[in-house]
């Protein structure tokens, strides 16, 4: 399924979302076209090269998906940075990241985790004997700047060439500053003119040391990224990740950035936008009916309706993201819509002289077929979206499997329970009015005896 890989060369630098270094680097794999992909999916293919370089002893391999939204992020998945904010330290910060991925290693609710950064490296640490150089007319100065031009560069000057002005930069070839030898066996003129190799006053000493110094938001941090278990929403996903890293010694921190900063601020704007969708709807049935009690009674069977959303989710195994919550507000409307049917109704029969049950039990009666009929048709008509496949075939599922079952409660919940809510609802309003009518004749007795 995978076609043209990118060639990896690893004599240079190679440049990756975790850095850049002799000893990373990144491919970008190109797919098949839709039609000839069968029923593979690119998260099925993408979990396939993972399980496949798992046991990779030479490096850590890891298979990504490109983020839901260009620009915030390099991957699919959640990402977020470790913060040192007790300043305990390099040592402790890398400590506390190895602990926190084996807890996530350990752990039913995220998958995939792992450093989004470069490992610490080997390096060499070239100690100066300054003593010694001092006994042979080398100063400090000299063996500083010529190590800095050799491994560096070093502007020399400007000069005129072919009409352009050029610059002068001094470095030691390529292949004649690969090895350690060959920059030990770099010379310095001493004092009295001579030329003497670096390896009599420097010693090698090799060492580990970060090849990434990250900080973020002015504290030092690691950066880790991962995904959620099959089943399990992001936001379920990063609650799991804070509860990880509340277990962390004291001074470490999570913050969230890129998709999952924006997923984490936006998060808590879901429930009142559903709060809100149902205030819209009741104020519309306000200025319609000029009355409180009806929109009352038909906005009471908006939780049935979103208690099927919720179920048939759940029963499938789908995340709780924002395509469901796309079809919860769909749902809103729709179980309104058949309440109004049988309140409408119920209104007009209690107008007209009926009691309350009565009026409620006939209402329900004469319109149970039209209810049928229109919820029947489209939830039907939602059902290609619960068994879609291919391009966009997840986001389909999540929409159309919500939809369905809230349509499903919806209507058949709401034939037994918007009489009961009507009664409840009329009946309390007309008590509360005789009551205050009742009170208000009592105080006009009193002042008028």
């Amino acid at each position: 399924m995978l076609l043209n890989p990118c060639p990896l060369r690893l004599d240079q630098n190679s440049f990756s979302f975790s850095g850049s270094g002799p000893n990373a680097a990144m491919a970008f794999t190109m797919l098949k076209d839709w039609h000839q992909r069968g029923d593979a999916s690119t998260h099925e293919e993408a979990e396939l090269v993972q399980q496949a370089m798992a046991d990779n002893v030479e490096g850590m391999v890891m298979s990504l998906m490109p983020p839901a939204i260009d620009e915030l992020g390099t991957s699919s998945g959640f990402t977020l940075f470790l913060q040192d904010r007790a300043n305990r330290g390099e040592a402790a910060l890398l400590e506390a990241q190895a602990q926190l991925l084996a807890l996530a290693a350990h752990s039913s609710v995220v998958s995939d985790v792992y450093s989004d950064g470069l490992p610490p490296g080997e390096s060499i640490h070239l100690e100066i004997d300054r003593q010694k150089a001092e006994a042979m007319g080398l100063s400090f100065a000299a063996v500083s700047s010529t190590l800095s031009a050799a491994m560096g560069s070093l502007y020399v000057n400007d000069f005129p060439n072919a009409g352009r002005m050029q610059q002068v930069i001094l470095q030691a070839d390529a292949p004649a500053r690969m090895q350690l030898d060959d920059v030990l066996g770099l010379r310095v003129r001493n004092a009295s003119g001579g030329m003497v190799p670096l390896r009599e006053v420097v010693t090698p000493v090799w060492g580990e040391s970060p090849q990434q110094m990250m900080r973020f938001q002015g504290f030092p941090a690691v950066r880790i990224a991962g995904g959620a278990a099959p089943g399990v929403s992001s936001g379920t996903a990063m609650a799991e990740m804070e509860r990880l890293v509340a277990q962390l010694p004291r001074g470490f921190a999570v913050a969230w950035t890129g998709q999952s900063l924006q997923e984490r601020q936006s998060a808590a704007q879901a429930p009142l936008l559903m709060l809100l969708s149902a205030l819209v709807v009741f104020l519309v049935l306000a200025a319609l009916y000029e009355s409180w009690s009806i929109p009352l009674t038909v906005m009471l069977v908006v939780p049935l309706g979103l208690l099927g959303a919720v179920a048939a989710v759940m029963l499938r195994g789908m995340p709780n993201d924002v395509f469901f919550k796309v079809g919860m507000i769909i749902i809103i409307g729709l179980s309104t819509k058949n309440a109004i049917l049988i309140v409408e109704f119920a209104r007009q029969l209690h107008a007209k002289g009926l009691t309350l049950i009565d009026a409620a039990v006939t209402a329900a009666r004469l319109r149970l077929r039209p209810i049928l009929m229109t919820s029947l048709a489209f939830s039907l008509g939602v059902v290609p979206l619960m068994l879609a496949s291919g391009a966009s075939a997840e986001t389909q599922h999540a929409i159309g499997t919500g939809v369905f079952g809230g349509m499903l409660s919806g209507t058949l919940l709401a034939v037994f329970f918007v009489p009961a809510f009507f009664v409840f609802v009329i009946g309390t309003q007309e008590r509360f009015s005789a009551w205050r009518a009742q009170r208000g004749t009592a105080v006009l007795t009193q002042e008028n005896p």
